[in-house]
């Protein structure tokens, strides 16, 4: 039995040597196979280059006037991009900053280096500065259980706050130009191209980074583009502006440009014209394969799709026209205000639309502004949609519309214009003490009578019996009647027009007799010069409401500018709605406002007699307090020729102190611009 045992354990062994043989084999034979037979399959493995597809973005699209003159273009310039490979460091973003203050700079020559950091750096990023400079001391400034407590971002800022000011205090402006190169490499993603400079790179500059490209990691010279603006600052700011690459895309505009497909540091439209057609005027983007190595870095690259500039806008806009409108409305500003300085003290202002009624087409669109400290009078074109005043009797139209359509007053009917007053409250007249005796709903437009106006209201409020110095009864209800009926003419409400932004005016909230009486003469609620120029439209079209608007044309890019492509899309009238009134109470309207422009006595006769194009309209004049100080709101609402509407205007001059029919003036030379000039070129 020993023996036996003996004999046994020397066959196990034999068999467990056997075993590790055979795994060896193996083992050998795999390393042969990978080695010898698939040796040269795997290194071209290694050496394969991974493909990334990149986006770049294209010009935009140009923007032209009517008659295709360009308004909006594209200009050329030098641009210095820094596309980082993957796992590119911040260590490594530091050196390449400083390498290229060696051949850039980043200070515009009209600014003082010192303002310009100051500006453009914040503490927190001179702080992280010091913090890549001197890494191991201030990581030691935070002991290791406190390190254990935090996560890896939580220590970083702690770390940073243990930063003394006095330690970043001492940068020279050679450092804090790294600084502000760095704040754009870091601005970069990984494998897409992020523009350092576009503005204001020197020919020196240019050739200095070209040469030296191969010490640059990452780093191309381009050519990008700006935007281009041949007319100055006519309508410049409603054709808007974009943001710069350095800026991209607005913060609280992210979410939705992202989910487009744009990239963080596009340029974007930001306001006017551009933001509310920037889906159209954006480009298509060039897409650029790019062959990268193991190490991230950049071998090959190749186009697989070519871009293609946005498309092209054409407003309705006459350009020629619009300089003169902007020139009449400049001229009568600061005639007045150098005329009369110190009544006109508060005069500041002047706006002008103007319109085709029939189908919406803004022709021009005009505000100016007179600067007191720098004694100029710049262009507030936007201020036709944004700001609010009180309109005076222009609204009037509006206001006998309501009388006849609710049945308070009908047509033809006489009352008797002598000045009212409500117990408890001052006496309201029309614009002179005296009577205007007997005067129906025509004449009433045409002589301005509040008091006609104030029986209209009282009446829609229930009061019917009204006698001088007497209490009234009235039913609160009435204000929203006549507010529904004012809204039909696009008085109170959005017009449609197509920009980013409308103000829909001032609507008052004490619905008493008194204050209705004020509305019914344009003394309560505020509108817009563009709210105004639709109202007077809406009569000019017999009760038609429609959109007001910019754009006429989209139109396929062409890769000649001088050439514009075939229409991709006509703007048509867009109606909004048709006033729910009588064409007889219409007509009377229009009959009242021909007798303000063409007969004796009309409040605007002596600025429109006599006129072969047929005008007619409504001025308005709106007492208002500026500072303490009773000023006046001028307005004008018209249209020609009067039974075949071409264009309607609407003005506003607020706080005007001695105004002398500035409003009627700005009217009658801006339809004589056109009738004149419609004659030269078709408007």
């Amino acid at each position: 039995m020993k023996n036996k045992n003996k004999f046994q354990i020397p066959i196990r062994l034999n068999v467990l040597f056997f075993l590790v043989f055979i795994l060896f084999s193996v083992l050998i034979l795999q390393l042969f196979f990978v080695q010898i037979i698939s040796g040269e399959e795997f290194e071209n493995e290694l050496k394969r280059p991974n493909q990334e597809t990149i986006k770049l973005p294209t010009p935009r699209g140009i923007i032209y006037d009517r008659n295709f003159n360009v308004l909006v273009d594209n200009e050329p310039v030098k641009a210095i991009t820094y596309t980082p490979a993957l796992g590119t460091t911040a260590k490594e973003r530091l050196e390449l900053a400083r390498k290229l203050t060696e051949f850039m700079t980043v200070v515009p020559e009209t600014e003082n280096p010192r303002d310009y950091f100051e500006a453009t750096l914040t503490e927190r990023e001179l702080k992280e500065y010091w913090y890549l400079l001197n890494k191991d001391k201030a990581d030691s400034r935070l002991s290791e259980q406190t390190r254990s407590e935090m996560d890896n971002a939580e220590a970083y800022n702690a770390t940073l706050n243990l930063i003394t000011e006095k330690e970043i205090s001492n940068f020279t402006n050679k450092d804090k130009e790294i600084m502000a190169i760095k704040k754009e490499l870091d601005k970069a993603t990984e494998l897409t191209p992020h523009i350092i400079n576009n503005e204001g790179v020197s020919e020196e500059e240019y050739a200095k980074i070209a040469e030296n490209l191969s010490s640059l990691p990452g780093v191309r010279i381009s050519v990008d583009w700006n935007r281009k603006y041949p007319y100055g600052e006519t309508i410049r700011n409603l054709l808007g502006s974009i943001t710069t690459h350095q800026t991209g895309i607005p913060a609280d505009k992210q979410e939705r440009y992202l989910a487009l497909g744009y990239s963080l540091n596009e340029r974007v439209g930001k306001s006017g014209l551009e933001e509310q057609y920037e889906t159209t005027l954006r480009g298509s983007k060039e897409h650029i394969i790019l062959n990268t190595n193991k190490k991230g870095e950049i071998i090959s690259s190749e186009v697989a799709k070519k871009g293609k500039r946005g498309k092209d806008l054409v407003l309705t806009i006459d350009i020629e026209f619009q300089k003169t409108v902007d020139k009449i409305v400049k001229e009568e500003l600061e005639k007045m205000i150098k005329k009369y300085p110190y009544d006109n003290r508060h005069m500041e202002d002047a706006l002008a639309v103007v319109i085709r009624p029939k189908t919406g087409e803004l022709l021009a669109v005009s505000g100016q502004h007179y600067d007191r400290e720098k004694n100029e009078t710049v262009n507030v074109a936007y201020k036709v949609l944004y700001d609010q005043h009180i309109p005076g009797s222009a609204v009037k139209g509006a206001t006998v519309l309501s009388g006849l359509e609710s049945g308070v007053i009908k047509p033809g009917e006489k009352l008797y214009d002598a000045p009212m007053k409500i117990k408890g409250t001052p006496e309201k007249s029309s614009y002179t003490d005296n009577a205007l005796g007997w005067l129906d709903d025509i004449n009433a437009l045409k002589e301005s009578s509040n008091i006609y106006m104030f029986y209209i209201a009282l009446r829609m409020g229930g009061e019917y019996n009204y006698r001088y110095n007497q209490s009234v009864t009235f039913k609160m209800t009435a204000f929203q009647e006549m507010r529904n009926y004012f809204n039909q003419f696009g008085l109170g409400v959005r017009t449609g027009v197509d920009f980013p932004y409308e103000g829909i005016g001032y609507v008052g909230t004490n619905p008493v007799a008194g204050n209705l009486m004020d509305f019914a003469i344009g003394q309560y609620d505020t509108y817009t010069t563009m709210q105004l120029a639709q109202y007077i439209s809406t009569i000019a079209n017999d009760g038609l409401r429609v959109k007001p608007h910019f754009l006429k044309e989209i139109h396929y890019s062409t890769t000649s500018k001088d050439k514009i492509g075939p229409i991709f899309k006509n703007v048509e009238t867009e109606p909004i709605n048709h006033i729910v009134m009588d064409q007889e109470y219409i007509k009377r309207v229009q009959e009242g406002f021909r007798r303000v422009f063409q007969e004796p006595g009309g409040t605007a006769f002596n600025e429109f007699k006599n006129k072969e194009y047929n005008p007619v309209g409504k001025t308005g004049t709106a007492e208002n307090v500026a500072n303490g100080d009773y000023t006046e709101n001028l307005t004008l609402v018209g249209y020609a020729p009067s039974d075949n509407p071409e264009i309607a205007i609407a003005i506003v001059v607020p706080h005007t102190g001695k105004g002398e029919h500035i409003n009627a003036k700005i009217g009658e030379r801006i339809m004589d611009a056109y009738f004149e000039l419609g004659k030269a070129h078709s408007l």
